[in-house]
């Protein structure tokens, strides 16, 4: 008898103790659910049709995504806008104007699954914000929609930010994040292009560093057995000409721009340092080289069947640009004198007058069919004269008038650039692009 009691008193016990239990984890996750309820009826909640809608009304509405940077690429990305900025949950006290100054900015604050964005919401209204949404659909909700996103690497398992796609028969293309270079897109912001042919591969831009290198030429061989031959630099910049001597280990030829040679030896080392800093561990194996061949207008290469002509078509974007025109198959790889997509930077060596007129009417007179540019995807001649010349045109117009009415650099950063504002870097680059252009049309 006892032995049976003592069965009984154990089972009881045993559905106390659960009980007790689903009682403590239900009041746990109640106390979560009950602090967002409270907060849900202090705020503003949007769905994803009334976010979309603010963001092609409210030219000057900032999205900000209160997530790690960690998990957005693992979560479908960020929204992919100009106006999003990324402050993680537990630093927005810290970050918050430095970012957005003005406490009348219309803020839109979301996460990936709408649990932290609420308590930033709030947060920002108790800081002072007053015209502040939470976007309760989330950047799940996003994705679901089928919305475009924006990652910091695409391809999280090699260097290369996307994988090769074709554009054309025997022509390919890894198009680069139209973004500044990063230790997470592992330098490749621009694209790195190649031709197949039945003798040899030719490469166009030797990339930022020896492993991106190494990682291009490894999609390279899933692709073909044919040797890379060459590789042609469009111009001295870092991500053009830093794996140089992955590829001289290979036994290809390096070719570039007689100027182009010029900045790498009077530039190189500055260029690489500031790399090296950029990319820290995935430098690794990066040495300054030197091209093994130059030219100043013309060269032409016959690769197997194809005929490659590479040009110096005149002055544009910097020092020694290059572009590799294929005729037979009106195709362009047209380098930095064009771009997609993306704003466009403004150097010191820029020549914006001679890159819109003379130069442009060297490229429109070839007739492309298919202009791969700088950077952004594959494209026409239209698209990029819309990202490259229309800009240059508006921004060369807006600032003589500044010149002739004897203004200054306060003037030129004022422009009003809103009409080029959804373009990928516009942040980055819009005021530094008009300061620059003001000093270098000053002493035109």
């Amino acid at each position: 008898m006892f032995f049976y009691l003592k069965i009984i008193f154990s089972f009881l016990l045993l559905i106390t103790l659960s009980a007790n239990s689903f009682s403590t984890d239900k009041i746990k996750k109640s106390a979560g659910e009950l602090a967002l309820e409270a907060v849900n009826k202090r705020i503003t909640n949007i769905n994803t049709d009334q976010l979309k809608h603010l963001l092609e009304t409210e030219k000057d509405l900032v999205l900000i995504d209160v997530r790690l940077e960690a998990e957005i690429d693992f979560l479908g990305g960020a929204i992919h806008t100009q106006r999003n900025i990324n402050i993680p949950r537990g630093w927005l006290e810290f970050r918050i104007e430095d970012a957005v100054a003005s406490k009348d900015t219309p803020i839109v604050v979301y996460c990936g699954t709408n649990q932290r964005s609420p308590l930033a919401t709030d947060t920002l209204m108790k800081l002072g914000y007053r015209n502040v949404k939470n976007y309760k659909d989330g950047m799940t909700g996003w994705v679901k929609a089928g919305l475009a996103a924006r990652k910091n690497d695409n391809e999280p398992e090699t260097m290369l930010y996307n994988k090769p796609v074709k554009i054309t028969d025997n022509v390919w293309s890894a198009i680069g994040q139209t973004a500044p270079a990063t230790y997470a897109n592992s330098g490749h912001n621009n694209n790195l292009s190649f031709i197949i042919s039945d003798d040899g591969v030719l490469v166009v831009n030797a990339s930022d560093n020896y492993l991106l290198a190494k990682a291009l030429h490894l999609e390279i061989k899933k692709l073909t057995d044919q040797p890379v031959k060459y590789v042609v630099l469009e111009n001295a910049q870092g991500h053009a000409m830093l794996g140089m001597n992955y590829w001289q280990e290979q036994g290809a030829k390096i070719i570039a721009h007689t100027d182009t040679a010029k900045e790498i030896e009077a530039h190189g080392a500055d260029i690489i340092e500031r790399m090296v800093k950029g990319r820290k561990d995935k430098s690794l194996g990066t040495a300054l080289s030197k091209p093994d061949q130059t030219f100043d207008d013309k060269l032409e290469i016959q690769l197997g069947k194809i005929k490659v002509e590479i040009l110096h078509l005149g002055a544009a974007h910097s020092l020694g640009d290059i572009s590799v025109w294929l005729p037979e198959k009106k195709l362009i790889i047209a380098g930095d004198m064009t771009f997609n997509k993306r704003l466009l930077p403004i150097f010191e060596d820029t020549n914006t007058a001679e890159w819109i007129t003379t130069t442009w009417d060297k490229l429109v007179a070839l007739k492309p069919e298919i202009i791969i540019p700088g950077h952004g995807p594959a494209t026409t001649l239209n698209v990029v004269t819309k990202y490259t010349k229309d800009y240059l045109t508006y921004m060369r117009s807006e600032i003589a008038k500044i010149i002739e009415n004897g203004g200054g650099i306060s003037d030129a950063i004022k422009i009003d650039q809103s009409a080029f504002s959804e373009y990928d870097t516009f942040k980055f680059l819009a005021r530094r692009n008009a300061d620059t252009l003001l000093r270098l049309m000053e002493f035109e």
